[in-house]
């Protein structure tokens, strides 16, 4: 695995690749954000943000979720799949916020987890984004993304944010995940563009997969997908087999 030196010097070349990177879900405060990224699980954010805005003019804040008929609730938020239990999460993660905390989103992680509806990665995007406490969101790009490029090694969301926050420093967290959520949502998808990579020279995974001397391979990791460009002529090549020539065949 990279060192923190080298680790954070890969994320601040993706940043310069990925300016933009912030987390596009819409909000306007610290609630509304925690319960679009209970709304985001298995779905997308653009279709997270076409449903909140009806959901949050109808249940604005906490108290008024709390209160919510989880019918209506499922009504509201049916498109982004799993509709009873993520209404059942935002009634739940209300109700809680209501009668432990006033109805205001508490600021640590500790606290947030304890909420019905709410992991790690959830408290870390809401930490990082709404509340201005430093927290690094692992999600599935961000899974892939930084084992392939040796900067984690592990398929286990904690043990990677582990790796990510001991690398880097607090203030880096935050755009940090945004900066490899982006990047693997717009080149390092399943099946990669690494010729669009500005980071491919430090990457395990594109030296593997062409053939080059590997800068710095996390071992024993499978590499999975295949880039989309580059290496692909030399294995191809490769994993054909030379044809002999059949013996000619003369008449007498």
């Amino acid at each position: 695995m990279k060192s923190a030196a080298a680790t954070q010097s890969v994320i601040e070349t993706l940043a310069h690749q990925h300016p933009d990177a912030d987390t596009e879900l819409h909000f306007r405060n610290a609630f509304e954000l925690l319960a679009a990224t209970i709304l985001s699980a298995q779905a997308t954010d653009a279709g997270v943000n076409k449903v909140t805005p009806a959901l949050f003019a109808k249940y604005p804040d906490a108290g008024a979720m709390a209160a919510a008929p989880a019918e209506e609730v499922e009504q509201l938020v049916h498109s982004t799949g799993f509709f009873r239990q993520k209404a059942k999460s935002l009634i739940g993660m209300s109700r809680a916020l209501v009668e432990r905390h006033g109805g205001e989103v508490p600021r640590t992680m500790d606290a947030l987890v304890k909420l019905p509806g709410v992991g790690r990665k959830t408290a870390n995007v809401v930490l990082g984004h709404a509340l201005g406490v430093p927290g690094l969101p692992v999600d599935r790009h961000v899974l892939r993304v930084s084992n392939r490029l040796g900067i984690a090694d592990s398929d286990d969301p904690d043990r990677v944010e582990q790796q990510l926050t001991g690398a880097l420093p607090p203030a880096l967290w935050t755009r940090a995940s945004d900066t490899l959520i982006l990047h693997g949502r717009r080149i390092c998808k399943p099946e990669p563009m690494c010729g669009q990579c500005a980071a491919s020279d430090a990457c395990a995974f594109f030296a593997e997969a062409s053939g080059l001397p590997e800068p710095v391979r996390p071992r024993g990791r499978a590499l999975r997908g295949t880039p989309a460009k580059a290496g692909a002529a030399r294995r191809t090549a490769a994993a054909k087999p030379v044809k002999k020539a059949a013996p000619s065949r003369r008449r007498r």
